[in-house]
């Protein structure tokens, strides 16, 4: 990679405060994509307040569409002062020869393409300095490693979270062998949720994840426990004389566990579709879980002779 336009376009990124930057986040569990020297934007309800499932970008860094022949020219004109900071030594000549070769497109079809990288992913920033710093497309073209559809869907993807479920019990504190334990979900919300990447004015590309299932997992084997599955999205809440189709039952007290407790499991499933089935593949569904320890104890009694 010529080393010159790498250090004239870190100036140029720093230096124009309406340059190329792109919108994302990186929040603990919740890190998706952190877009750097990008235009993609991302918008959404499913871009924050929720949880990622770490999906990753099949490819970290990527070009994009840039400016025109005759704004990259203005853009790296007004770097000058920058240009001769960084050499010292430098002599107009030599500026002017670095400018030729945006010169040299004035008034030809096509633009300038740029890099743009995922800062999230540690590979983002070597796959980006790997690139070219300017490689000009002519019209209806996408040069080797452009941005495409599919990979717009793919950032979508890496961006999209969801609710994290929080379980309720009842009973709450502690159940009792053979005892219903009725589960259901608070806090999820909008079941819904969807992210759109989009070069502005280019194209954009949206996914969307609906909540359809939830998982129970009762944290011991079938012959401790008896798992109902019939929850719906969001289980079922314990109700005076309702049927018992969601919860667990467990068969034997929990003193001979870790801690004294089973660890319950609740899955929450959302499968994911690309609107308009603008790429033809499937996305897996994103998958997120949460746990509650569900300390079990004998039911007691007492026999009076």
């Amino acid at each position: 990679m010529n080393r010159l336009l790498s250090v004239v376009t870190a100036a140029l990124l720093l230096l124009d405060p309406g340059g190329p930057r792109g919108e994302g986040f990186q929040d603990g569990r919740t890190a998706g994509v952190n877009l750097s020297n990008s235009k993609i934007v991302i918008t959404g309800n499913g871009v924050k307040g929720g949880r990622s499932d770490g999906y990753e970008l099949k490819r970290p860094c990527w070009y994009e569409p840039g400016p025109d022949a005759t704004n990259m020219l203005k853009t790296q004109e007004d770097v000058r002062a920058y240009w001769f900071r960084m050499h010292p030594n430098g002599s107009e000549a030599e500026f002017q020869k670095f400018l030729a070769q945006f010169k040299d497109k004035i008034g030809k079809p096509g633009r300038w393409w740029t890099p743009a990288y995922n800062e999230a992913d540690a590979k983002g920033r070597a796959c980006w300095g790997g690139l070219d710093q300017f490689v000009w497309v002519p019209p209806g073209t996408t040069p080797p490693a452009g941005i495409t559809l599919a990979e717009l869907a793919d950032i979508a993807r890496a961006a999209l979270t969801v609710p994290e479920p929080k379980i309720k019990l009842n009973p709450d504190a502690k159940s009792y062998v053979n005892l219903a334990t009725w589960v259901w979900l608070d806090g999820i919300g909008q079941p819904r949720r969807s992210v759109t990447a989009s070069l502005p004015g280019i194209m954009s590309a949206t996914v969307t994840a609906t909540l359809e299932d939830i998982k129970i997992d009762a944290g011991t084997t079938a012959d401790r426990a008896e798992v109902r599955q019939q929850c719906g999205t969001s289980g079922k809440p314990y109700a005076k004389g309702a049927d018992f189709t969601c919860g667990v039952r467990y068969l034997r007290a929990s003193v001979d566990q870790p801690r004294e407790v089973y660890v319950l499991t609740v899955t929450t499933v959302w499968p994911v579709e690309v609107e308009d089935d603008v790429v033809p593949f499937i996305y897996d569904p994103v998958q997120v879980g949460a746990t509650r320890d569900v300390p079990v104890g004998e039911v007691q009694s007492n026999v009076k002779p």
